[in-house]
């Protein structure tokens, strides 16, 4: 469905069912060069188990207009508008590396908005090599190709096409190469920039008050367990869960165990 959100036209895919504001809602963001899609089996379980679901597009990404927003904070503030153009006073927010960290700060700066977060391959810094950042502005191939094999655990470097993928008829790494070209040139570079320059995560994670689901991939080469585990020992209320087996990825390497996770955190029941 469209949304209109700071007068920009904003795609967000509910799962296959209305936003109802009488059930509970939860947003699920993207990471850098991606759109709502990497939430497929997500979204729409979740949608048809009791919550209003809004897997957006963030701006300039997928089918949202509008340029890149390009910093963390700026984003947080975004999806504060975001519930404000639903009509939904609060929600569970659930990010992913980039997306996790606006999450994370507007869990920090915006409590009385959030109901609690879900943090995938979080950690409290996420330094982007200049090599990396410089292709990625430029709209480079290399630096998909980067993103892409450095994102992904062994099961998605399995086999000659780099398949893997536990839902049928996907491979990992093609389609996460064909999802990041089929975002505007430059847009991965802001993304990847505002990743670099948030120099918050400590601080915001002290300042969450909700509750706080870190669901972290044992071969994470981007965000290492080890780096999220220290980052939610900083939270008042949180958990942790460490995928094995499972690269930065998190959500299309392990789908079902993901979403096992979230539906636990979110008192669900997982049929």
């Amino acid at each position: 469905m469209q949304l209109t959100v700071n007068g920009t036209p904003v795609f967000v895919h509910t799962g296959g069912r209305d936003i109802d504001p009488a059930r509970p809602a939860v947003v699920l963001i993207h990471g850098a060069g991606m759109d709502h899609s990497v939430w497929s089996l997500q979204s729409r379980y979740l949608a048809h188990h009791g919550r209003s679901v809004l897997a957006v597009d963030l701006p300039g990404h997928g089918r949202s207009g509008g340029e890149p927003l390009d910093s963390i904070a700026a984003l947080a503030d975004w999806v504060i508008a975001l519930l404000d153009a639903a009509g939904l006073e609060r929600a569970a927010l659930i990010g992913h590396s980039m997306g996790a960290l606006v999450a994370l700060d507007a869990a920090a700066r915006h409590s009385g908005r959030v109901e609690s977060v879900a943090l995938l391959g979080i950690a409290e810094r996420m330094p982007v090599h200049p090599d990396l950042l410089a292709a990625a502005h430029a709209g480079e191939r290399s630096a998909i190709d980067m993103v892409v094999g450095w994102g992904f655990g062994p099961r998605g470097h399995g086999g000659a096409q780099g398949g893997g993928c536990p839902m049928p008829g996907l491979a990992l790494i093609p389609g996460g190469r064909r999802l990041m070209a089929s975002v505007r040139p430059g847009v991965l570079g802001v993304d990847l920039a505002a990743c670099n320059d948030y120099g918050h995560g400590a601080d915001s994670a002290a300042a969450v008050g909700c509750p706080a689901l870190f669901l972290l991939g044992a071969l994470d080469k981007m965000t290492p367990a080890k780096a999220g585990r220290s980052l939610a020992a900083r939270v008042k209320t949180s958990q942790v869960v460490v995928l094995p087996q499972t690269g930065h990825m998190v959500m299309t390497e392990a789908p079902d165990a993901v979403l096992d996770a979230l539906t636990s955190f979110l008192s669900l029941h997982r049929e």
